[in-house]
C-alpha cells in the first residue's frame, strides 16, 4: 500500500536526536532529499576520533582491529584493515530472491543514516554525507528477500547499500533504470569512499529494515482501521443493522481506548442515515446483530490498541542508535542491542490484528450476499439471479486472501536458526516478520475494498431508502471512479482494483470525513 508522493518534499535534517515517523515516510515514499544537521556531523566527527585512536592502539578492539562474529578472535594488522572493511560488505552483501521495494531500501537507508548521525558508530563524516548524498539524489541499491535473520542486525540488505558506497554492485537511478553503483554515482557527480577501520561493520549492524517497515505498516494501518469502520458501518446500513449498540455510555463499559474510537466512528458515520431510521420503530422484531456487525468495535478497537502500542515500540527504536560494538565516550564497547525481538514481535502483532480485522470484513460480504441472511436483497446482489452470479466470487477473493492472512499471522519471532559457527546462536527473524506484514497489509486493504464495494451496491439496491450523508459520499465516490451501480453482470476485477486504489490512497476515508469531519 503507498501514498502519493507530494509535489516537492522538504529536505529531512538529521539531527543526534530521533528521526520522526513522518520523516520515515517523507523519505521512503515522497522522495525527500536528505541533510546531516552541523550538530550530527558535529558527533560523528567526535566518535571517528575514537575510533581512530583505538585502532592506532596495539591492543585489539572488535570491529575495529579484529575479525568478526565467530571470527572476532584475529587481530588484523593496520595495512589490511581497509581491505577487511571491504571484504565484509563484499560477503555480507548475499542477498537472493526477489528485488525489496524501493521505499523499503530508502526507509532502511535513511534509519542507517539516522544511527550514524547519533556520533555513536564512529563512521567518518564522508560516508555518511555520500549515504545522505544516494537518498537526496533517489539512487536506491537493489537490496533482496532473502538474507537477513534479524540479529546482528539486517546484515544482507545494510550490506547491499554498504556496497552501492563503495561503488559496486547493482543500483536503480531516480528514473528506475538499473545500472551499476559506479555508473549511477558518477552520473550524479558523487564518487565511491575507501571504507576505513569500523566503517563497514557500522553501515550493516541495525535493524533498519524490519524497522523501516514497520514505521511504512503504522502509516497503511491507521488509514485502513478507519477505512474498516467506514466498511462496517456501510454493511450494518445495508443489512438494516442497529447503530445504538455503538452508543457511547456502552462502549465506555469496556474501557479499551480503540473500542470507544472505533464505536464513535461508526456512530458518526451511521448519523442521519434512513436506512437504519427505517426500523427503528416498535415494528422492527430484530433482537440482536450478529456478532460480525454488532462486535466491530471490539475487534477493529483491539487492532487499533494493537497499533498504538507498536507505535510506542517504533518510537523506542527511532530513537535508538543500535551498532555492534557502539562508541561510549571515549571507548568502544560490545553488546546486543541489534537483536531484532522488540520490534519483531510487534511486527508479529499486527499481523495477527490485520488477519482479524479482515477475517470480521469478509463475514459481513458473505452475509450481505445471502438471501437467506440480508434480509430482503436479491442473492448474491446479482440483477438476475441464476443468469447472473453478482458478487458471488468477490467473496471468494475475499476468503482467499483472509486465509493467506491467517497463515501470514503465523509468528516469525518465535521461530530461530543459530548461525555463524553457533556465535549467533539466537536470531530474531524480524525482517521475516515485516516482509509478510507487508503481504498482510496488502491483503487486508483488498479485503476491505470488497466489502466498501459489495455494501455500495447493497445500499443501492435498499433504495428509495437513503444512506447515511457520510456513506452516501463513499457510493457517491465509486460511482464517480467508474464503478457502476447494480445491473447485469460485467468484468468485476477492474472494479474491485478502483476500489482497492481508493482504500489504499485513503480517499475512502477523506469522502467520509469531508462529510462528517475527523474521524477518530
Amino acid at each position: 500500500m503507498t501514498t502519493p508522493p507530494s509535489a516537492s518534499p522538504s529536505v529531512v535534517s538529521l539531527t543526534p536526536g530521533p528521526v520522526s515517523v513522518d520523516d520515515v515516510v517523507a523519505v521512503a515514499r515522497d522522495g525527500a532529499p536528505v541533510a546531516l544537521s552541523d550538530e550530527a556531523l558535529a558527533g560523528i566527527d567526535r566518535a571517528r576520533g575514537v575510533v581512530e585512536a583505538l585502532a592506532a592502539a596495539e591492543t585489539p578492539t572488535y570491529g575495529v582491529s579484529t575479525g568478526f562474529g565467530a571470527l572476532a578472535t584475529r587481530h588484523i594488522p593496520t595495512e589490511m584493515r581497509a581491505q577487511l572493511q571491504r571484504s565484509l560488505v563484499r560477503s555480507h552483501a548475499a542477498g537472493s530472491g526477489p528485488e525489496v521495494e524501493r521505499e523499503v531500501v530508502r526507509a532502511l537507508m535513511l534509519l542507517r543514516l539516522s544511527t550514524l548521525a547519533t556520533g555513536h558508530t564512529g563512521v567518518r563524516r564522508e560516508v555518511a554525507e555520500l549515504l545522505a548524498a544516494l537518498l537526496t539524489h533517489g539512487i536506491t541499491p537493489v537490496v533482496h528477500e532473502y538474507g537477513s535473520l534479524g540479529c546482528s542486525g539486517d546484515l544482507a540488505p545494510l550490506s547491499h547499500c554498504a556496497l552501492a558506497l563503495m561503488g559496486e554492485g547493482t543500483v536503480r537511478d531516480a528514473a528506475g533504470e538499473l545500472m551499476p553503483a559506479a555508473a549511477a554515482l558518477a552520473a550524479v557527480g558523487l564518487g565511491p569512499v575507501e571504507l576505513r577501520a569500523k566503517e563497514g561493520l557500522a553501515l550493516i549492524n541495525g535493524t533498519d529494515g524490519m524497522l523501516g517497515m514497520l514505521v511504512l505498516a503504522l502509516a497503511d494501518l491507521r488509514t485502513l482501521l478507519r477505512s474498516a469502520d467506514v466498511a462496517a458501518a456501510m454493511s450494518v446500513e445495508a443489512l438494516l443493522g442497529t447503530d445504538r449498540v455503538f452508543a457511547a455510555e456502552l462502549a465506555a463499559l469496556r474501557p479499551h481506548p480503540g473500542i470507544a474510537a472505533s464505536a464513535a466512528n461508526l456512530t458518526r458515520i451511521l448519523a442521519d442515515s434512513g436506512v437504519v431510521a427505517s426500523h427503528r420503530g416498535p415494528d422492527c422484531n430484530r433482537v440482536q446483530d450478529a456478532y460480525s456487525l454488532r462486535c466491530a468495535p471490539a475487534v477493529h478497537g483491539a487492532a487499533r490498541d494493537t497499533l498504538e502500542h507498536a507505535a510506542r515500540v517504533a518510537e523506542r527504536e527511532l530513537a535508538a542508535a543500535i551498532d555492534n560494538p557502539v562508541v561510549v565516550g571515549d571507548r568502544v564497547e560490545s553488546n546486543g542491542n541489534f537483536h531484532g525481538a522488540p520490534v519483531g514481535y510487534v511486527l508479529d502483532f499486527l499481523a495477527i490484528a490485520a488477519a482479524d480485522v479482515a477475517s470480521m470484513s469478509e463475514r459481513r460480504t458473505d452475509r450481505a450476499l445471502d438471501r437467506a441472511r440480508n434480509h430482503g436483497l436479491p442473492p448474491f446482489l446479482a440483477d438476475d439471479p441464476g443468469v447472473d452470479s453478482g458478487h458471488m466470487i468477490a467473496q471468494y477473493t475475499q476468503a482467499a486472501i483472509v486465509s493467506e492472512l491467517k497463515r501470514l499471522a503465523v509468528p516469525a519471532s518465535v521461530d530461530s536458526i543459530p548461525s555463524s559457527a553457533m556465535q549467533e546462536d539466537h536470531v530474531a527473524m524480524g525482517w521475516s516478520a515485516a516482509r509478510k506484514l507487508r503481504r498482510s497489509v496488502d491483503g487486508l486493504t483488498r479485503v476491505v475494498a470488497i466489502e466498501v464495494l459489495t455494501a455500495a451496491r447493497a445500499l443501492d439496491l435498499r433504495a428509495p431508502l437513503t444512506p447515511s450523508p457520510a456513506t452516501g459520499a463513499v457510493v457517491a465516490l465509486l460511482r464517480g471512479a467508474g464503478i457502476e451501480g447494480p445491473g447485469p453482470d460485467r468484468h468485476l476485477a477492474p472494479e474491485i482494483e478502483t476500489a482497492v486504489g481508493l482504500v489504499a490512497s485513503g480517499a475512502v476515508v477523506e469522502a467520509v470525513q469531508d462529510t462528517i469531519g475527523e474521524l477518530q
